[in-house]
Protein backbone atom coordinates (compact mmCIF):
# COMPACT_ATOMS: atom_id res chain seq x y z
CA UNK A 1 0.00 0.00 0.00
CA UNK A 2 1.32 3.74 -0.82
CA UNK A 3 2.68 5.40 2.03
CA UNK A 4 0.21 8.33 2.52
CA UNK A 5 1.23 12.19 1.43
CA UNK A 6 -1.66 13.71 2.51
CA UNK A 7 -4.57 13.25 6.28
CA UNK A 8 -7.39 11.58 6.04
CA UNK A 9 -9.18 8.95 8.10
CA UNK A 10 -7.10 6.01 6.87
CA UNK A 11 -4.21 7.64 8.21
CA UNK A 12 -2.03 5.63 10.32
CA UNK A 13 -1.78 7.34 13.65
CA UNK A 14 1.95 7.22 13.81
CA UNK A 15 1.90 9.33 10.65
CA UNK A 16 -0.44 11.94 11.33
CA UNK A 17 1.61 14.52 13.09
CA UNK A 18 3.19 14.76 10.42
CA UNK A 19 0.85 15.06 7.74
CA UNK A 20 -1.55 17.49 9.21
CA UNK A 21 -2.27 20.64 6.51
CA UNK A 22 -1.13 23.48 7.02
CA UNK A 23 -2.91 26.02 8.79
CA UNK A 24 -3.83 29.19 6.91
CA UNK A 25 -1.96 32.21 7.77
CA UNK A 26 -2.35 35.89 7.99
CA UNK A 27 0.80 38.12 6.04
CA UNK A 28 2.44 38.95 9.70
CA UNK A 29 2.10 35.29 10.73
CA UNK A 30 3.76 33.81 7.40
CA UNK A 31 6.44 36.57 7.97
CA UNK A 32 6.96 35.44 12.07
CA UNK A 33 6.77 31.63 10.42
CA UNK A 34 9.40 32.61 8.16
CA UNK A 35 11.78 34.30 10.81
CA UNK A 36 11.47 31.34 13.14
CA UNK A 37 12.08 28.98 10.91
CA UNK A 38 15.39 30.59 9.60
CA UNK A 39 16.25 31.31 13.19
CA UNK A 40 15.73 27.91 14.45
CA UNK A 41 17.34 26.30 11.72
CA UNK A 42 20.64 28.38 12.02
CA UNK A 43 20.80 29.06 15.83
CA UNK A 44 18.88 26.28 17.31
CA UNK A 45 15.54 26.71 19.15
CA UNK A 46 16.68 26.60 22.35
CA UNK A 47 18.83 29.99 21.70
CA UNK A 48 16.01 31.65 19.76
CA UNK A 49 13.53 34.22 21.91
CA UNK A 50 10.55 35.63 21.10
CA UNK A 51 11.91 38.95 21.28
CA UNK A 52 14.21 38.12 18.47
CA UNK A 53 11.54 35.92 15.90
CA UNK A 54 9.45 38.60 16.59
CA UNK A 55 12.24 42.02 15.87
CA UNK A 56 13.60 39.53 12.75
CA UNK A 57 9.58 39.48 10.84
CA UNK A 58 9.05 43.43 12.30
CA UNK A 59 5.97 42.20 14.40
CA UNK A 60 5.45 42.30 18.29
CA UNK A 61 5.37 39.45 20.43
CA UNK A 62 1.20 39.74 20.90
CA UNK A 63 1.39 39.51 17.33
CA UNK A 64 3.10 35.99 17.61
CA UNK A 65 1.63 34.92 20.22
CA UNK A 66 -1.64 36.18 19.04
CA UNK A 67 -0.87 33.83 15.86
CA UNK A 68 0.67 30.85 17.45
CA UNK A 69 -0.29 30.63 20.98
CA UNK A 70 3.47 29.63 22.27
CA UNK A 71 6.54 28.91 21.26
CA UNK A 72 6.76 25.61 21.80
CA UNK A 73 3.59 25.38 18.93
CA UNK A 74 5.92 27.99 16.79
CA UNK A 75 8.74 25.56 16.85
CA UNK A 76 6.40 22.35 15.80
CA UNK A 77 4.63 24.55 13.06
CA UNK A 78 8.32 25.25 11.80
CA UNK A 79 8.87 21.65 11.54
CA UNK A 80 5.60 20.77 10.19
CA UNK A 81 6.25 23.43 6.98
CA UNK A 82 9.75 21.87 6.58
CA UNK A 83 8.08 18.11 6.42
CA UNK A 84 5.31 19.38 3.79
CA UNK A 85 7.78 20.85 1.41
CA UNK A 86 10.30 18.45 1.52
CA UNK A 87 7.25 15.69 0.23
CA UNK A 88 6.67 18.27 -2.26
CA UNK A 89 10.29 18.18 -3.25
CA UNK A 90 10.70 14.78 -2.77
CA UNK A 91 7.35 14.35 -4.83
CA UNK A 92 8.50 16.07 -7.70
CA UNK A 93 11.50 14.74 -7.97
CA UNK A 94 10.15 10.61 -8.33
CA UNK A 95 7.88 11.62 -10.96
CA UNK A 96 10.49 12.15 -12.89
CA UNK A 97 11.22 8.20 -12.87
CA UNK A 98 14.15 7.12 -14.67
CA UNK A 99 15.91 5.11 -12.02
CA UNK A 100 15.04 2.58 -8.97
CA UNK A 101 13.06 4.86 -6.89
CA UNK A 102 14.70 4.17 -3.38
CA UNK A 103 18.29 6.11 -5.51
CA UNK A 104 15.69 9.14 -6.47
CA UNK A 105 15.37 9.72 -2.85
CA UNK A 106 18.87 10.09 -1.99
CA UNK A 107 19.35 12.30 -5.24
CA UNK A 108 16.20 14.35 -3.43
CA UNK A 109 18.19 14.62 -0.42
CA UNK A 110 21.08 15.50 -2.08
CA UNK A 111 19.63 18.61 -3.60
CA UNK A 112 17.16 19.21 -1.03
CA UNK A 113 20.32 20.19 1.48
CA UNK A 114 22.49 21.96 -0.74
CA UNK A 115 24.44 24.04 1.17
CA UNK A 116 22.39 23.70 4.32
CA UNK A 117 24.91 23.18 7.02
CA UNK A 118 23.14 22.17 9.74
CA UNK A 119 22.32 19.02 8.23
CA UNK A 120 18.36 17.49 9.36
CA UNK A 121 16.28 20.10 11.28
CA UNK A 122 13.96 17.40 13.14
CA UNK A 123 17.48 15.62 14.63
CA UNK A 124 18.78 18.70 15.67
CA UNK A 125 15.42 19.83 17.21
CA UNK A 126 14.99 16.46 19.03
CA UNK A 127 18.86 16.87 20.01
CA UNK A 128 17.56 20.09 21.93
CA UNK A 129 14.33 18.76 23.16
CA UNK A 130 14.06 14.91 23.27
CA UNK A 131 15.84 14.28 26.42
CA UNK A 132 14.46 16.81 28.62
CA UNK A 133 11.91 16.87 31.60
CA UNK A 134 8.59 16.80 29.97
CA UNK A 135 10.02 16.92 26.43
CA UNK A 136 7.90 14.03 24.96
CA UNK A 137 4.67 16.10 25.84
CA UNK A 138 6.20 18.88 23.39
CA UNK A 139 4.17 19.42 20.16
CA UNK A 140 6.85 19.23 17.91
CA UNK A 141 8.63 15.79 19.17
CA UNK A 142 5.46 14.11 17.46
CA UNK A 143 6.23 15.89 14.24
CA UNK A 144 9.97 14.78 14.79
CA UNK A 145 8.41 10.78 15.21
CA UNK A 146 6.18 11.54 12.78
CA UNK A 147 8.77 12.40 10.13
CA UNK A 148 10.84 9.56 10.78
CA UNK A 149 7.88 7.12 10.70
CA UNK A 150 6.98 8.71 7.35
CA UNK A 151 10.32 7.94 5.67
CA UNK A 152 10.45 4.73 7.11
CA UNK A 153 7.08 3.97 5.71
CA UNK A 154 8.30 5.04 2.61
CA UNK A 155 11.26 3.03 2.07
CA UNK A 156 8.84 -0.18 3.61
CA UNK A 157 6.75 0.92 0.05
CA UNK A 158 9.86 1.65 -2.33
CA UNK A 159 11.28 -1.52 -1.95
CA UNK A 160 8.28 -3.49 -1.17
CA UNK A 161 9.74 -5.26 1.59
CA UNK A 162 9.66 -4.54 5.32
CA UNK A 163 13.01 -5.36 6.18
CA UNK A 164 14.74 -4.33 3.43
CA UNK A 165 13.00 -0.64 3.66
CA UNK A 166 14.16 -0.50 7.31
CA UNK A 167 17.80 -1.07 6.22
CA UNK A 168 17.58 1.67 3.40
CA UNK A 169 16.00 3.80 6.03
CA UNK A 170 18.95 3.06 8.54
CA UNK A 171 22.04 4.29 5.78
CA UNK A 172 19.38 7.20 4.26
CA UNK A 173 19.52 8.31 8.22
CA UNK A 174 23.06 7.34 8.60
CA UNK A 175 24.31 9.43 5.53
CA UNK A 176 22.31 12.48 6.43
CA UNK A 177 23.98 12.60 9.91
CA UNK A 178 27.45 12.02 8.56
CA UNK A 179 27.07 14.76 5.92
CA UNK A 180 27.07 17.01 8.78
CA UNK A 181 28.09 16.41 12.36
CA UNK A 182 30.66 13.63 10.40
CA UNK A 183 31.71 16.32 7.77
CA UNK A 184 31.59 14.23 4.91
CA UNK A 185 30.54 15.99 1.95
CA UNK A 186 29.75 12.83 -0.05
CA UNK A 187 27.92 10.64 2.53
CA UNK A 188 24.57 11.10 0.77
CA UNK A 189 26.58 9.82 -2.53
CA UNK A 190 28.07 6.98 -0.26
CA UNK A 191 24.69 6.26 0.77
CA UNK A 192 22.81 6.09 -2.66
CA UNK A 193 25.53 3.87 -3.05
CA UNK A 194 24.88 1.14 -0.21
CA UNK A 195 21.00 1.46 -1.25
CA UNK A 196 21.80 0.32 -4.49
CA UNK A 197 24.02 -2.41 -3.42
CA UNK A 198 20.88 -3.64 -0.70
CA UNK A 199 18.78 -3.55 -3.91
CA UNK A 200 20.94 -5.59 -6.22
CA UNK A 201 19.14 -7.95 -7.60
CA UNK A 202 15.40 -7.46 -7.46
CA UNK A 203 13.68 -7.18 -10.99
CA UNK A 204 10.14 -5.48 -9.78
CA UNK A 205 10.98 -2.22 -8.88
CA UNK A 206 8.06 -0.70 -6.68
CA UNK A 207 5.42 1.96 -7.40
CA UNK A 208 6.90 5.57 -7.15
CA UNK A 209 5.69 8.08 -5.31
CA UNK A 210 2.74 10.18 -6.25
CA UNK A 211 2.72 13.56 -5.96
CA UNK A 212 0.46 14.69 -3.08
Amino acid sequence: MPVPTVLDDATPPALRPVLAPLPPLTEAGDRLLSAASELFYDRGVRAVGVDLIADTAGTTKKTLYDRFGSKDALVALYLLRRAHRWREHLAAQLSEGGRHPVLTVFTALETWMGTQHRGCAFVNVYAELGGGPGAQDHPAVAVVRSEKAWMRALFDDLTGEVERGGRVHLVYEGALVLRTAGGDPDAIAAGRDAAAALLAGRSDPPQRLSPA
